[in-house]
């Protein structure tokens, strides 16, 4: 890059750290962008670079991919209701394992590793994610509806300049823990932290039109008409769901974008972004 354009480039990208200073960032990483090792350094450089200009992210994280490949190895074969996963007490104790003991542990490894200072946790840490079974026709097991989240152990935690990077792991009024979607996860917390941003890290570029064009900017008002249409596909109902919940909850922007090398930062600090951005009006 030309020294010129590399100083336009920088000098835009100032303004919007600015106006984002002291804001928080919600980050929800599916499982496809934990798979390319290079993409998650480089967004482990982003996270920590938007943190030492006092830009709180917080990571929330998915695994699918993950415990499906555990559940085989113990011979337990997956099985979905809805896009939900049946989760007996055997594969809840995988979940555990997997999300917590490996996906999150290696996350928090390579945010401290690009010198930040990532801390683990769950649902079930510090009461955040409360929950309840979920209610239908067949019985899923122990899979949860988030009923409340307690945001005082994160805002410690972001006051302290720490990134946490949080396991969809609840529990209920009986102790015991429940399988929570993670895009709902992330919607719900970037809501209760009063986020300015919720951005989902996916595997595709974006919300598509009919056309299968990108659409780079929608309306909550819009994002309702593609799912009632039928345009939106089924893997991106859920995600759009979650930016319609927290756009009406009080989150200025979600955004979906397509993981690549710094897609993250090139969509929060420049005004074209790479994805899809989900506003009010």
């Amino acid at each position: 890059m030309e020294e010129k354009t590399l100083s336009q480039v920088l000098i835009k990208a100032l303004h919007y750290v600015k106006s984002f200073r002291g804001q928080v960032f919600v980050i929800k990483l599916g499982g496809e962008v934990m798979c390319d090792e290079r993409v998650m350094d480089c967004l482990a450089e982003d996270l920590v670079l938007l943190n030492s200009m006092d830009i709180k992210p917080v990571v929330v994280h998915g695994g699918g991919r993950d415990i499906s490949d555990a559940m085989k190895r113990f011979g337990k074969v997956p099985e979905f209701v809805e896009g939900l996963r049946v989760t007996d007490a055997e594969t809840m104790d995988i979940v555990k394992m997997v999300l917590i003991g490996k996906i999150n542990t290696g996350i928090v490894a390579k945010i401290n590793k690009q010198g930040g200072s990532a801390v683990g946790l769950s649902g079930k840490s510090g009461k955040l994610f409360m929950a309840q079974r979920r209610k239908q026709k067949i019985d899923l097991g122990f899979v949860g509806d988030i009923t409340e989240v307690n945001t005082e152990l994160v805002s410690v935690l972001l006051e302290k300049n720490y990134i946490p990077v949080i396991s969809p792991v609840g529990f209920d009024s009986g102790g015991d823990s429940l399988n929570i979607n993670a895009d709902t996860a992330a919607s719900r917390l970037a809501v209760s932290l009063g986020a300015s941003k919720l951005v989902f890290m996916t595997s595709v570029e974006g919300v598509l039109d009919k056309k299968n064009k990108l659409i780079s900017k929608l309306t909550v008002k819009q994002a309702k008409k593609l799912i009632a249409e039928g345009t939106a596909s089924a893997g991106m109902i859920p995600k759009l769901e979650a930016c319609i919940h927290s756009v009406e909850g009080g989150v200025a922007r979600a955004h979906i974008i397509k993981s690549r090398e710094h897609a993250f930062l090139q969509e929060v600090l420049t005004s074209k972004g790479t994805g899809s951005m989900v506003y009010l009006k």
